[in-house]
């Protein structure tokens, strides 16, 4: 298992951060190995603890490390697939487009990006989909298309 530096870590998350809504920028809590405190710039750079996130903003803080992680990981090995598990139902309309609008560009630079969703409106973003479709008595089916 290899060590993860936080502060590089967190520089690779900045990073994405800037990419998506330029609100937040993550910094290590003082004194600690890996505890993470998020700044507030529209809120006059005011601290705030993770735990204080809405649904939209962990949504996004978690993306960012995700794609983080994946951009540091990126430098032993190639990272080629990213799998995100929901998280898009809390995100208002204009987030959204900006969290989508992201991945694809990861998609366009030859990653694979899967979403599991239950959103709607999200499969006119998705071109290739594999949806489940309840078809009745505790029975589903898999379309692929």
């Amino acid at each position: 298992m290899a060590f993860v530096d936080p502060m590089s870590l967190i520089h690779h998350a900045n990073a994405h951060l800037e990419e998506l809504p330029r609100r937040y920028r993550l910094d290590r809590v003082p004194n600690t190995d890996m505890d993470i405190q998020i700044v507030d710039r529209e809120m006059a750079d005011e601290v705030r603890s993770v735990n204080s996130l809405s649904g939209g903003e962990t949504v996004l803080v978690s993306l960012a490390l995700a794609l983080g992680l994946a951009s540091l990981s990126a430098r032993e090995m190639s990272v080629e697939s990213l799998f995100i598990d929901e998280g898009f139902g809390s995100l208002d309309r204009e987030t959204l487009e900006v969290a989508l609008s992201a991945l694809e560009d990861l998609h366009a630079a030859g990653r694979q990006v899967g979403i599991i969703s239950h959103v709607q409106g999200l499969e006119d973003h998705i071109s290739a989909q594999v949806r489940v479709e309840k078809v009745g008595a505790g029975r589903s089916r898999v379309v692929v298309g």
